[in-house]
């Protein structure tokens, strides 16, 4: 009976299946597969009878042979080039003073290619860089640019929850993840609980959303206030390991109800309550006062030593002040003859 093997290319790498043919593995065993990019060496790390869940049989590839000592020995010649290969490029980049990150290096079984793994925050001119690496190894070069999210899973990491990234052990192809699946989850924005270790958003957000979304349609929306039998009641959150709700009353009670409740209370069709319009209130017309004349002014006779302008009645105000006439000093007229009447007379 042919055996369906789970084989890791990397320590705590991915799993990718192929059919044993006729040969029998034990857990831990290597061989020899042909990949996408050229064979390579797969150590055996699960062995199943059926395919897994999402593929089928004709999906599934079959290995060539069994890893000779031969194979062993150039796979593990690989490694080290590799590693060596790692610490050439990074120079290199260093001396060119090339804006981009190397994450790793990878070289095929028989050595007809090398590809290097690195980030970029943009488009790079390493023509010169690739020129460098063919004349040191005299092999086909590849540099292949990755975003964070792949050099975490091409690295690994420990997440948040203690575990190796799910990037790293199982996640083939990342699904979009966005803000909106953390509002609905009812989580905290704070970008260190729901960043991972590439700093973009969690992968496992995407994990239980469809879980989330149907409970959403169950319930009612938040914020909203809505007509039952027990009056109008206002939505204030939900919870959905209990797959309640939380409302307040008309009367300021909060009270968390299940859905069932809710549907005895509120029905199958929820209708939004609508205040009763009250009538306008009426303001009464206030009359406008007649305006108020000022009281009369008494002006009183010119006195020798001056002219009162106004006076006012015996209140607080103040009195306005008098205004004193300045007395005009008489001119004597001149003398017809032009003389100065001011010069003294002349004694005759």
């Amino acid at each position: 009976m042919a055996q369906i093997l789970a084989l890791r290319f990397r320590d705590n790498g991915q799993l990718y299946y192929f059919d044993s043919g006729p040969f029998e593995f034990r857990p831990g065993e290597r061989l020899l597969v042909k990949t996408d990019q050229g064979p390579g060496i797969g150590t055996v790390a699960q062995i199943h009878t059926e395919p897994p869940i999402g593929m089928e049989a004709g999906e599934i590839k079959p290995i060539q042979r069994p890893a000779t000592p031969e194979d062993l020995a150039q796979h593990d010649e690989n490694r080290e080039l590799a590693r060596q290969a790692l610490r050439y490029c990074r120079q290199c980049i260093h001396d060119r003073k090339l804006d981009m990150k190397l994450v790793d290096v990878e070289i095929i079984q028989d050595r007809s290619k090398m590809i290097f793994y690195f980030t970029a925050p943009g488009r790079i001119d390493f023509r010169e860089l690739v020129k460098d690496l063919v004349k040191a190894y005299r092999t086909r070069i590849e540099l292949r640019q990755i975003g964070v999210r792949h050099e975490t899973q091409m690295v690994g990491a420990l997440g948040n929850c203690g575990q190796m990234c799910c990037c790293a052990r199982f996640i083939r192809k990342f699904q979009p993840v966005t803000i909106k699946m953390a509002k609905e989850q009812n989580l905290f924005l704070n970008p260190n609980k729901i960043s991972g270790m590439c700093g973009r958003l969690l992968c496992c957000l995407a994990y239980e959303q469809s879980t989330y979304e149907d409970f959403q349609k169950r319930c009612p929306k938040f914020g909203k206030r809505y007509q039952t039998s027990q009056g109008p009641m206002k939505v204030l959150r939900s919870n959905i390991f209990r797959e309640t709700i939380s409302v307040i009353t008309e009367d300021g009670e909060d009270r968390e109800i299940s859905l069932e409740e809710w549907r005895a209370i509120a029905g199958e069709s929820w209708v939004p309550h609508v205040p009763a319009q009250q009538p306008p209130k009426l303001v009464p017309i206030v009359p406008a006062r007649p305006p108020q004349e000022a009281p009369p002014v008494q002006e009183s006779l010119p006195a020798d030593d001056g002219e009162v302008v106004a006076e006012a009645g015996p209140d607080d105000t103040p009195r306005a002040k008098s205004k004193r006439k300045r007395k005009r000093k008489s001119k004597g007229r001149r003398p017809e003859g032009g003389a100065d009447s001011s010069s003294e007379p002349s004694g005759e």
